[in-house]
């Protein structure tokens, strides 16, 4: 391998790529900041305390997946391997703790130590959004139906959305119980991370993505039984709010995300990419526990995979290639001398613009306006330079016109806008 190569599941993003991952940010900025959220940037390392506490010290990301480091100062640093802890830690320096509702989504890296696939890298990209600090079944709905708003604006619609409840913590340990009867007379044929699963944490063999071990999970109980009646209304109540909102969902009770700090309302998207169906987007209603405090934060919101927005987008949704920028070609020392100038111009004008800096000749520099896409052409020579005009060229057609020197600007913005 090439030591010029990115290290395995990290890629290098080139500015045709670039562009999509724009637009998926300005979606993201559109759609979001209709519903009230504004954009949160925090570090891209925290603590480790805030992921191990934040996000359950058994949960598989913490146990496996993390990349964690000390710095110089001996401290355990990690990189963020989701944006919620982060977020949360974020939170805790405003009023979320006394019931003051904070709306703020985020849009970056993020990195885990999972072997790469379609649509999954060591160092991949999120966007999400978090509503901090009260408890809602109107929230919990609102924050859903803007996750399907956000997939529409982007045209991915062969997605299904599955729905959940996971009640509250009072709630895990009868259902918990019912669990623990049933799958611990399959022990012997669980696959070995079930079995440590069944002693740690039983919820996350539900999870598991073995085909034996899913054929049991299908027949396991109705753990959702044991539930109270609140939390059973509670979830009765977001559905009743999402059928107003005409949003489609279907209940699976074997939904329970990867993150222990979930309560009440689940929920995932998935589409058929790559021969299977992945998990583009979900999230849920959490508490979460931060280092330091007794008393956890409440909050509802979703992560969405960029890398796997960008597959479900697919080739006829993919947004068609820019137009490129006005290329400025120079026959002559002089010739350059002006179009440098013009460039600068054109620039602070708002308008891109582009120039080949060495002589070259005229062909050379039509095949690398050609390569830039470049809509226009400015043509400038000796005789340009006399007459004080230049000749310009639209690309789509081949036709040409003269323009005076003091008319480029307002001449180009006008055939640009």
């Amino acid at each position: 391998m090439s030591n010029f190569s990115p290290v395995p599941g990290t890629a290098d993003i080139f500015p045709a790529e670039a562009t999509r991952y724009r637009a998926i940010a300005d979606c993201a900025d559109r759609v979001f900041g209709l519903y009230g959220y504004g954009e949160l940037r925090t570090p891209i390392f925290e603590y480790t305390e805030v992921f191990q506490r934040g996000l359950g010290g058994e949960t598989e990301v913490v146990q496996k997946e993390m990349y964690t480091f000390q710095d110089r100062g001996g401290r355990s640093l990690t990189l963020r391997p989701e944006g919620t802890a982060g977020v949360m830690r974020a939170m805790m320096n405003t009023g979320v703790m006394n019931g003051e509702e904070q709306r703020v989504y985020y849009f970056g890296p993020m990195f885990r130590g999972e072997r790469p696939a379609a649509g999954r890298r060591r160092q991949f990209h999120q966007v999400g959004v978090e509503n901090v600090g009260r408890i809602s079944p109107a929230l919990d709905a609102e924050c859903i139906a803007m996750l399907v708003h956000f997939l529409d604006e982007l045209g991915i619609q062969n997605y299904d959305l599955k729905l959940n409840t996971r009640g509250v913590q009072s709630d895990r340990p009868a259902a918990a119980a019912m669990l623990q009867e049933y799958f611990g007379k399959h022990l012997d044929t669980l696959c070995d991370d079930c079995k440590v699963r069944y002693e740690k944490n039983i919820w996350r063999i539900l999870d598991c993505k073995q085909p034996h071990c899913q054929q049991l999970v299908g027949a396991c109980p109705d753990y959702l039984n044991a539930f109270s009646e609140e939390s059973r209304a509670y979830f009765d109540e977001v559905r009743r709010q999402l059928d107003l909102l005409g949003v489609r969902y279907t209940i699976d009770p074997l939904l329970v995300r990867g993150l222990d700090y979930y309560v009440h309302t689940v929920f995932e998207l998935g589409a058929n990419l790559a021969g299977s169906n992945i998990a583009i987007a979900g999230g849920g209603r959490y508490e979460l526990f931060l280092p330091g405090c007794k008393k956890p934060v409440p909050g509802v919101g979703f992560a969405a995979g960029v890398e796997r927005l960008l597959m479900a987008q697919g080739e006829l949704s993919a947004p068609p290639p820019s137009s490129g920028p006005v290329f400025l070609i120079s026959l002559g020392d002089a010739a350059f001398l002006a179009n440098l100038t013009l460039a600068g111009a054109l620039r602070r004008a708002g308008v891109a613009t582009a120039l080949e800096p060495e002589a070259k000749s005229m062909k050379s520099q039509m095949r690398a306006a050609n390569r830039l896409l470049s809509p226009l052409v400015i043509i400038r020579g000796d005789g340009e330079m006399e007459q004080k005009i230049v000749m310009l060229k639209k690309m789509s057609d081949g036709s040409q016109s003269q323009v005076a020197d003091d008319q480029i600007i307002s001449t180009l913005k006008g055939m640009l806008s």
